[in-house]
């Protein structure tokens, strides 16, 4: 799907309620399974530099869907997004039913809101792994252990950022590419390391590999 303007994405889909993590972090407070915050707001916490944000992403494992569906019941209702549409994921449809099951074919990304009327709250993503392993969505044998891939700020666990810049990669953009000037300098040698090799397993050639050689 081509970029939108801000005017226009709101203007096709609806405002965005512009939550934090702390307002996530309420949120999810009694969320029974294992969840975090990915995107630019997992950059911002690390960097500490501001930065805008259209939306708060939150993480979820994909396996979880039936435990997410209960916590988001009464709250919030479901949406799958994907390539640019979206769809109701009804309440009683199938409410044990696995991912697979449940969505559309290579759906892992959910809209959340209270109701037509209202902002989309939380865009949640669902990762695949478990409880111990995290993995890269779009290359499954690039993994690590869950608890090396998440760190906690303000009581908040949050992605870490060389994974959070490995996603951003694939779509370049300026926002991306100034994301990257401001987190690669904060990486350690391991976790720079880290960063080219899967970057270099998954998109060869990539334009950053050269920058993350020369910084």
């Amino acid at each position: 799907m081509a970029e939108l303007s801000d005017e226009e994405f709101t203007r096709l889909y609806g405002p965005w309620a512009g939550n934090t993590p702390q307002e996530a972090a309420v949120f999810f407070a009694d969320y029974d399974a294992t969840w975090w915050v990915a995107g630019g707001w997992a950059v911002e916490a690390f960097t500490g530099i501001p930065r805008d944000h259209d939306d708060i992403d939150v993480s979820v494992l994909s396996r979880d869907l039936p435990r997410l569906r209960r916590h988001l019941a009464g709250r919030l209702d479901a949406w799958g997004a994907l390539s640019g549409t979206l769809g109701p994921i009804l309440p009683d449809d199938d409410p044990d039913g696995s991912a697979v099951d449940v969505l559309p074919e290579h759906c892992t990304q959910l809209w959340t809101r209270a109701s037509g009327t209202e902002p989309w709250e939380f865009d949640i993503l669902l990762s695949p792994g478990d409880d111990t392993t995290w993995m890269y969505k779009r290359d499954e044998s690039i993994r690590m252990p869950l608890s090396d891939a998440l760190w906690e700020h303000d009581g908040v666990r949050f992605l870490r950022p060389e994974i959070q810049l490995l996603y951003k990669a694939r779509g370049n953009r300026e926002k991306d590419r100034i994301d990257l000037r401001s987190t690669l300098p904060l990486l350690d040698d391991a976790r720079r390391g880290w960063f080219a090799d899967a970057l270099e397993r998954t998109s060869p050639g990539h334009p950053w590999l050269s920058i993350i050689t020369e910084s």
